[in-house]
């Protein structure tokens, strides 16, 4: 039972680091797409208003601390996985010690 438990959770780790992996790598072309978009956007706009380069300057500002904070929330969002996970893996290590302490006290 223990041993299918173990075998589920590595599984699930497993997953999750695939996804973790995946989502990263994207996080590259979100920050281009971000701050090009951003960019394009802001040229458009000055070239329709004929307002020189306020808006560009002012878009590309916007792309950056967006694509920016997309990291951010990743780095955070990984941490605190990190850290959910080594107290449940400090949690099951307590569980087992304890489990085995009953175990030899019975028997």
């Amino acid at each position: 039972m223990l041993l299918a438990a173990t075998s589920m959770k590595k599984k699930k780790k497993k997953a999750t680091m695939v996804f973790e992996m995946a989502h990263a790598s994207s996080l590259g072309i979100a920050l281009v797409i971000a701050v090009f978009g951003s960019l394009l956007l802001g040229v458009f706009i000055d070239r329709k208003l004929g307002t020189g380069s306020i808006f560009t300057i002012l878009f590309l500002i916007v792309g950056i601390v967006a694509g920016f904070r997309n990291y951010y929330v990743f780095i955070k969002r990984y941490l605190s996985d990190e850290t959910k996970e080594s107290d449940e893996a400090q949690k099951d290590e307590t569980d087992s010690k304890k489990h085995t302490a009953e175990k030899n006290r019975d028997g």
